[in-house]
């Protein structure tokens, strides 16, 4: 049975979509996941991906063209299937869906339908889960900026909002009073859950409150699974909780006036290695943070679950920790790019003595820092216009070749890895490197990263040899075909001319998709940035 696809509403203030390109044609298959057109919005240009199989009977936007949100985009059904009764009754399906869309723009109208038994007082009007990205099906409530009496003016920031992808403010569309929150910081519900009622004050909307969870029974579930693990953690031991306020691990030493003691050179190497020199305990006099502090500092775990808790000898002790959207999203696509694209993996060894010396002499220019990572990120860029294949994405469809290079750099933050993109690195200079990657990853860990800055990457870097490991591998963020994992610079013995000296190497590991990058080009691609990274001037050419 063919089934009617609408245009998406892809960000939170989007009315309507205009269709960059259709990566499907009229006939082709589509499977479940399939991406079937980027969509430009008022925000950015997004993918927008198929819920359905079938094949592609009709296609109703062409490219160029602009349509409202949930408008008729497409028509998938079976091969051969008559959609000419869908397609006649194309105007009364849009009336339809421009009353369905009232139901999110004007929830006074929707009130009135959704509480059948209740009528909605005049004036007030409720506020639902929006949908801020393309993958959300469901959000969390971080922080509320306005509480219960508050007046709110259209354009006020309600609240901040944890998708799937980034924390996001969620601006108001209607001025009023704030009369009711329908979740508490921490708690979750779907898309298009009751968040909150605004209108007159004063105003009792108690039962349009209760009238609208009976009709949208799901939104029960999600916070229910929030406040659960808090009713079973206490049963798990009756004895005083002696949680860490000793926080075992000491911190540096601080003075009256905030400042931290450590040495220049132990803060020009944490500045270079991105750590927190709060966090670094000091082994000098009064606490004095030096060089082997950082060199040895081995930043703790954020999760919740990393916080050390006393626990009597010989009793049980868990707890439970609802996970995340990021979380969820993480292992849903770290799952699929896993067990979806047959992974290989390439290991090298590179002298890094040379790049020791370019990055030393590059930072004696004045209001100049780049780090290791930012030569790292430049070097791939200019070995993949090099190496197209590597720069590849696959499609269950086709294979395509980029020629732009857009990388992604792996950050950590407390509720996982989000991975910002550098747009077009290969047309950046090295400082401009940095301080897009150094941008991108305050934004990262302040939760301020948009869709638009998580979008396009076409290559992926994960630099781990700040936290001292020294070879690892990773898995590929889809749909590109290679990820490089960089390790520690590790000073050792090395053989020069026949002689034992000492020396600065650093291991790296290429993961590629044996779908598009074959071990011999992967081989080359590696050659290409052995001769980069050991010759960095080079890059400067």
């Amino acid at each position: 049975m063919a089934i009617v696809v609408n245009m998406p509403r892809l960000s939170d203030t989007m009315e309507e979509g205009t269709v960059a390109t259709w990566l499907k044609k009229v006939g082709d298959k589509v499977e479940e996941g399939d991406i079937l057109a980027e969509i430009e919005t008022d925000k950015a240009t997004m993918e927008f991906e198929s819920f359905n199989e079938g094949t592609l009977l009709h296609i109703g936007v062409q490219e160029g063209e602009t349509t409202k949100v949930d408008e008729l985009l497409a028509i998938i059904g079976e091969e051969g299937e008559d959609i000419s009764d869908l397609l006649k009754g194309s105007s009364s399906t849009e009336t339809k869906k421009e009353e369905s869309k009232e139901v999110a723009q004007e929830p006074t109208e929707s009130k009135e339908e959704t509480t059948a038994d209740v009528d909605l007082p005049e004036g007030v009007i409720v506020v639902t889960m929006p949908r801020l990205s393309d993958t959300m099906e469901e959000g969390t409530v971080a922080k509320w900026l306005k509480k219960v009496g508050d007046e709110v003016s259209e354009g006020d920031i309600l609240a901040e909002i944890e998708t799937d992808k980034a924390t996001m403010e969620f601006e108001s569309f209607q001025s009023g009073t704030l009369l009711q929150i329908g979740l508490k910081e921490g708690e979750s519900a779907k898309v298009d859950s009751l968040l909150a009622i605004i209108g007159p004050a004063g105003t009792d909307v108690s039962g349009v409150a209760a009238n609208f969870n009976k009709s949208v029974d799901k939104k029960e579930e999600a916070p229910k699974k929030a406040e659960a693990p808090k009713a079973e953690t206490p049963k798990v031991s009756d004895t005083p909780k002696q949680e860490t306020p000793k926080e075992s691990k000491p911190v540096a030493s601080v003075s009256s006036n905030g400042r931290l003691f450590a040495s220049p050179l132990a803060k020009k190497i944490a500045e270079e290695k991105g750590i927190d020199l709060s966090q670094v305990q000091g082994s000098g006099d009064n606490g004095r943070i030096v060089k082997s502090d950082v060199e040895n500092f081995v930043p703790a775990a954020s999760s919740a679950a990393s916080v050390g808790k006393f626990v009597p000898m010989g009793q049980e002790d868990f707890e439970d920790i609802t996970n995340s959207q990021m979380r969820k999203a993480i292992a849903k696509a770290l799952t699929n790019s896993k067990f979806t694209a047959p992974h290989y993996y390439l290991s090298v060894e590179f002298d890094m003595d040379n790049a020791i010396a370019f990055r030393a002499q590059f930072n004696t220019i004045p209001d100049t820092k780049i780090s290791y990572n930012d030569m790292i990120v430049k070097a791939c860029a200019l070995a993949l216009k090099q190496h197209p294949q590597v720069n590849s994405q696959w499609f269950p469809d086709k294979m395509r070749l980029n020629h732009h290079v857009h990388i992604g750099v792996a950050v950590a933050v407390p509720d996982g890895l989000v991975v910002p993109v550098v747009k077009f690195a290969n047309e950046q200079s090295l400082p401009q490197i940095g301080a897009a990657v150094k941008d991108l990853a305050g934004k990262a860990r302040n939760k301020k990263l948009t869709p638009a800055d998580m979008e396009g990457s076409t290559f992926t870097v994960s630099n781990l040899g700040m936290f001292g490991i020294d070879t690892f591998t990773s898995i590929i963020n889809q749909p590109n075909s290679a990820i490089l994992s960089v390790g520690n610079i590790v000073e050792k013995p090395v053989v020069k001319n026949g002689q034992i000296v000492v020396g600065n190497t650093m291991k790296l590991s290429l993961a590629c998709d044996h779908r598009t990058v074959d071990g011999a080009t992967g081989a080359q691609f590696l050659q290409t940035l052995k001769g980069y990274i050991e010759n960095p001037v080079t890059m400067l050419v």
